[in-house]
């Protein structure tokens, strides 16, 4: 048994490299499925490998966490894994564990500030496809949440945040989010107290609260027809409800205000060798009209590594940090834009002078025309390596479902980095970035 199951996992290995790469370049078509149980369904064909991968989006991320009890939303996902009750009976972790082993698949749950996701990958082979929808069909629907199981992953969480706040990676994380996200409730990240304050039954609540199909989008790609994803999908939502009890507003998303210095600058003594910088502030989300603009501008400025101007200015002429970035993060109800730089503790001032300067002329004189044309070139050509196998279509494909673009996107997003010019760059830079209303947050950094 052990023996043949080896084979079958080599095999499937081989499989696997063997698809990394398609053997050509070719914009797949998003076909929308009929809607089932309210959810939303999207489908690319591909027959480069014997795999399908699923993923149901739900909208059901930490921003719904109440602020006590933030943790919630990744605890309910997180014990999904472990524990469900399926038609045919209750499933235990270990079975689970076992079954998903025996099928040669990959599936969990992961979850973010916006959303939680269960994404599947396994092969197309009718019996070994069901198998696995009717195991996630199981956990999506009706995980267990045992108190023993609870008990053990909040001990695990506890120890996973106290380590981290011996780190200056994570402490600057979470000062930067609070500061930029202001009240919002992406600001708010989990406590050693707010994980202890989740019970059983809280989870129980927010999966009948948020887990249905009026919250769900699942997309697919790989080797089934359009029949065959459409029996998916009802296998994967048959035993979810269509709706269930409202679900309050969440708050407006608000543009970083105009202060001063002192009121955006926030210094973090830590025991470090090297000062950690963050700067940045709130941006646009992914269906903005300007986002292509930002995204090509974004990578001259600090997004296209040694040819950036940060790395330039920071790195290159003042060898001030091996690695300086800068990157918008669009959503689909909030994005922010960070800078960042990693310095010596006695250079953090030079640093965060260097940093903050140089964005602030790319915004106020916009790039060269060469300096567009170059980024232009390169995002250009290396966009066939975002959609080079089925993983990265169906990042693009859930991202395109998530945030309400058209379904054209992938066949059109050359074109869009195409047609963007320097005039629509130093408008789109001056419109939604400005210097006073940057948050900053410095760690580690010596008098």
């Amino acid at each position: 048994m052990l023996l043949n199951k080896s084979i079958k996992h080599a095999g499937l290995a081989i499989l696997l490299i063997a698809g990394v790469v398609t053997s050509a370049f070719a914009i797949l078509p998003i076909e929308k499925l009929d809607s089932f149980k309210g959810a939303q369904a999207y489908l690319v064909q591909t027959k480069a490998l014997p795999m399908v991968d699923i993923e149901i989006s739900i909208d059901a991320g930490d921003r719904y966490d109440p602020v006590v009890k933030s943790g919630l939303a990744t605890v309910a996902g997180k014990l999904m894994n472990y524990g469900a009750r399926s038609e045919k009976g209750a499933l235990s972790e270990a079975q689970i564990a076992d079954e998903i082993a025996d099928l040669g698949a990959n599936l969990g749950v992961s979850v973010s500030g916006e959303r939680a996701v269960m994404r599947i990958r396994t092969l197309s082979r009718k019996d070994l496809r069901d198998r696995a929808v009717q195991l996630a069909s199981a956990m999506l629907s009706a995980p267990t949440y045992d108190p023993k199981i609870l008990v053990r992953e909040k001990q695990r969480m506890t120890t996973a945040l106290l380590e981290a706040e011996t780190k200056p990676e994570s402490v600057l994380d979470r000062r930067f989010r609070k500061s930029v996200y202001g009240n919002y409730p992406l600001a708010n990240s989990p406590s050693v107290q707010s994980i202890a304050n989740i019970s059983a039954t809280d989870l129980q609540q927010f999966h009948k609260q948020f887990y249905r199909g009026d919250r769900m989008i699942v997309s697919i790609v790989g080797d089934v027809s359009r029949a065959e994803a459409a029996e998916i999908v009802q296998g994967l939502l048959q035993r979810v409800p269509q709706s269930g009890p409202s679900i309050a507003k969440l708050p407006v998303f608000e543009r970083s205000p105009v202060e001063p210095l002192s009121q955006r600058e926030v210094t973090i003594p830590f025991d470090t060798q090297q000062a950690h910088i963050a700067m940045g502030m709130t941006a646009v989300t992914r269906n903005n009209p300007d986002y292509f603009p930002l995204l090509v501008g974004n990578y001259i400025l600090g997004g296209g590594g040694f040819v950036s101007r940060l790395m330039s200015e920071v790195r290159e002429k003042r060898g001030l940090a091996y690695s300086v970035f800068s990157y918008f993060s669009p959503g689909k109800d909030a994005g922010i834009f960070q800078a960042g730089v990693q310095t010596k503790s006695d250079q953090a001032a030079l640093a965060l002078d260097v940093m903050s300067s140089t964005i602030a002329q790319f915004i106020t004189d916009g790039p060269s025309q060469s300096e567009l044309d170059a980024a232009k070139a390169n995002l250009i050509n290396g966009y066939p390596l975002r959609i080079d196998n089925n993983r990265k279509l169906l990042d693009n494909v859930s991202s395109i479902a998530w945030n309400d673009l058209p379904l054209d996107t992938m066949e059109v997003w050359t074109k869009e980095v195409e047609a963007v010019s320097l005039d629509q760059l130093k408008a789109a830079f001056q419109k939604y970035l400005a210097m006073d209303r940057m948050k900053i947050v410095v760690l580690g950094a010596k008098k």
